[in-house]
């Protein structure tokens, strides 16, 4: 738990310095002003994430990388200082002190579950040793050649790698994933702040699915798997969207900015594409000012978002987008075969299905549905019902408001529709989310926030509707109702998920994880040379974890483009001999 505090720590310095610099930027280029601490975190957050792919393209992601980070970072608060004891101070004096214990417990809580709990079969499978590629080398050509795994290229694995300390501590820590929870469960504190004169509770209804979320992973953030990463990501922009909504934000800048946030979400896993979907508002806002500079500005920001991590993709594969074999551009000899990236494609879409085999991918969604949904769980099989309901609901109130568009536009219920119809338009991107993610590869840990958000938007949207009807009919007894019900369902979840956790902590107290978290998983391991150099198998099974480097899933032949591993891998086609 210590070296995970410290971490984070550290962690939230730099991020905090560098989002506050850039934020001062913000300010002046779009009078764009944020003053709030996570926001100001999450703007930070994403700038390092750029920072650490773009360095692993040119060297190592260790001691230089956090040194030139720490110097940059010890000059923003030199110049910056009395701006930021301003807003720290501001933000201290403005919170209870029931708040900040609460905090201070919060946080208390998820360093504990950061520091133990299950590690991911992925991340002992390939994670560890994607981490400790950038550690060792940053970048390295072809490295999909020798596990078509390696060439995912998640920016996550490079900020953990940033953050990973290694040079410091001699092992390699993985704590992003639980700051990440932190961040959110910071959102989700919201949920018990009492506020009069409210315009909407959909934020709360967002916010209540990430809490259900957030209950679900506590016990698996001890893994490095970006799947989580992008799952608190996409909850965090949602939630700061709608909050723009219920605030009546009206100017482009903050969505516009969640947008590049959105950009660096498809860097960590590029099923979260999508989301984009809402650039539509904030494009249609500068267009129709005609801030024809800040488009421009806003589009460069999302090429130095997407950049590095597309620069990446192509020295780790061969191709823009991997596993895209059908986006092939690219002449170059380190170039992973175009049938390994097409065999690698339909592996993710049939194990997501269920089917564990690839040669099944086209097969269609009424013959492989069936038994996909009976592989779920029951709160999932719920849950995707749910969904089905709320798409078929999703339709009916977007006929409404066409028509309330189309006939009343000049009337009082128009403008009352204004904040639903932007609602409906969040809600759109998350269904089309969920729509790609159902018909790709429906693992429920792959797109878990798009099957939330799209029940919670719609209850939200439902109840806001509701006491709208009640308060029309002047009936205050129904809201007070709703709203006792809707505390008392808090309480009720909060409480069992308490003493949820609470049974898994005191499960967890015997495990040797208070100064140092607990390590990647430890295997038997057999090795064998190629050009000088000792490549580790394991004996059985396909983990390896991290300590024996570099490793493999199994002995295969490996191709080496040069006379050491940092020239890269070729393909097995450029020779014919094992190794």
């Amino acid at each position: 738990m210590i070296s995970v505090a410290l971490n984070w720590i550290y962690l939230f310095v730099t991020i905090f310095l560098t989002g506050f610099g850039l934020c001062a930027v913000f300010d002046r280029l779009f009078a764009c002003h944020i003053q709030k601490i996570c926001s100001i975190a999450a703007v930070g957050l994403m700038a390092v994430t750029v920072y650490a792919q773009v360095f692993s393209l040119f060297y190592k992601v260790g001691f230089v990388a956090n040194l030139l980070l720490t110097v940059g970072c010890f000059g923003i608060a030199v110049v910056r200082r009395k701006q930021i004891a301003e807003v720290l101070l501001a933000a201290w004096k403005s919170k209870s002190a029931a708040w900040k214990l609460v905090m201070a417990a919060s946080i208390v809580v998820w360093c504990y579950c950061t520091s133990r709990g299950y590690m991911h079969y992925d991340s002992d499978l390939y994670h560890a040793q994607s981490i400790r590629w950038i550690e060792e080398y940053g970048i390295v050509k072809g490295l999909g050649n020798i596990h078509v795994r390696f060439a995912y290229n998640s920016s996550f694995f490079a900020l953990s790698a940033l953050y990973s300390m290694k040079f410091l501590c001699g092992k390699s820590l993985h704590t992003i994933n639980g700051f990440l929870a932190l961040m959110l469960w910071m959102q989700v504190m919201d949920l018990f702040r009492f506020r009069r004169n409210r315009n909407t509770l959909v934020t709360d209804f967002a916010r209540a699915g990430a809490f259900y979320y957030l209950t679900v992973i506590y016990s698996d953030i001890v893994a490095p798997a970006s799947d989580y990463a992008i799952m608190c990501v996409v909850f965090f922009i949602i939630i700061k969207w709608l909050e723009l909504l219920e605030n009546d934000e009206n100017k482009a800048a903050p969505y516009a900015l969640l947008c590049v946030g959105g950009v660096c979400a498809v860097t960590l896993k590029l099923t979260a594409g999508l989301i984009l979907v809402l650039v539509l508002k904030p494009v249609f806002l500068l267009v129709r000012d005609k801030k024809w500079r800040d488009i421009g500005l806003y589009f460069l920001l999302g090429l130095i978002v997407i950049t590095p991590w597309i620069a990446r993709t192509a020295v780790i594969s061969g191709y823009l987008l991997y596993p895209f074999p059908a986006l092939d551009i690219l002449d170059v000899d380190w170039k992973i075969d175009a049938a390994a990236a097409a065999l690698d494609a339909a592996e993710i879409k049939t194990w997501g299905r269920g089917l564990n085999n690839a040669a099944l991918v086209d097969m269609p969604v009424s013959e492989w549905f069936q038994n996909w949904f009976a592989t779920l769980p029951a709160t999932g099989k719920l849950f995707v019902l749910a969904d089905f309901g709320c798409i078929i609901l999703f339709v009916i109130l977007i006929v409404n408001n066409l028509f309330v568009i189309l006939k009343q536009r000049r009337s009082s219920a128009y403008q009352e529709n204004q904040l639903e119809s932007k609602q409906l338009f969040v809600l759109a991107s998350v269904i089309l989310s969920y729509g790609f993610w159902q018909l790709s590869a429906p693992l429920l840990r792959y797109g878990y926030a798009y099957v939330l958000l799209v029940i919670t938007i719609t209850a939200g949207i439902l109840c806001d509707m509701l006491i709208k009807y009640f308060q029309k009919h002047q009936k205050k007894d129904m809201i007070k109702g709703i709203a006792v019900l809707g505390t008392a369902a808090l309480l009720v979840f909060s409480a069992a998920k308490g003493f949820s956790l609470a049974r898994y902590a005191a499960a967890q107290l015997p495990k040797e994880a208070y100064i140092w978290q607990q390590d990647y998983g430890i295997y038997a391991l057999e090795s064998f040379e190629e050009a000088g150099s000792t490549f580790y198998y394991p004996v059985s099974g396909d983990r390896t974890g991290y300590e024996s480097f570099p490793a493999l899933p199994r002995k295969t032949k490996v191709v080496l483009r040069g006379e050491t591993l940092r020239d890269g891998f070729c393909p097995e086609h450029f020779s014919d001999t094992l190794p």
